[in-house]
């Protein structure tokens, strides 16, 4: 087999590459995926300092307001009516607790969201400027169809 032949047979190789391939690749490159990676990535790394903000500085202030009570021992024991089987426990103190940290989460979110777009409203070109060339725009507009008329009315 002659090296042409090789070279031949790999160039078809790559020009069968199925159609899924390619459009992984495709999807895998675009922007929004590799965002939506890094946004799960930061996330994650984020829920730790949000736990600790909670877990060490939120609710121990909580705590002191309500008189020294822990959320965390909060429970419903459903007794053992079977001998070898332990009681079952509802644990709402905890569920309790993860309510506040979703709510500590989604306003530090809506804050730095909200902080993004005051920053992008600030980066954006300012409307007068807009109305400025609209305005002129009409102005000529105006100045073009009267003169359309004119020449209309002299034939």
């Amino acid at each position: 087999m002659k090296t042409t032949d090789i070279s031949k047979n790999l160039d078809n190789l790559k020009k069968k590459e199925p159609k899924v391939i390619k459009e992984f690749k495709e999807f895998i490159n675009r922007g929004s995926v590799v965002d939506l990676a890094v946004g799960i990535i930061v996330g994650g790394a984020f829920t730790s300092i949000v736990n600790s903000l909670v877990n060490d500085v939120v609710m121990p202030v909580i705590s002191m307001i309500i008189g020294g009570f822990d959320f965390t021992n909060l429970k419903i024991t459903i007794p053992a009516y079977v001998s070898g089987i332990e009681p079952a426990t509802i644990n709402y103190g905890n569920f309790i607790q993860a309510l506040i940290n979703f709510l500590i989460i989604a306003f530090v979110i809506f804050l730095i969201v909200r902080t993004l777009n005051n920053m992008k409203k600030k980066a954006e070109p300012a409307p007068v400027e807009d109305k400025k060339a609209a305005k002129a725009e009409d102005d000529q507009t105006a100045v073009l169809k009267e003169i359309r008329d004119l020449l209309a009315k002299k034939k």
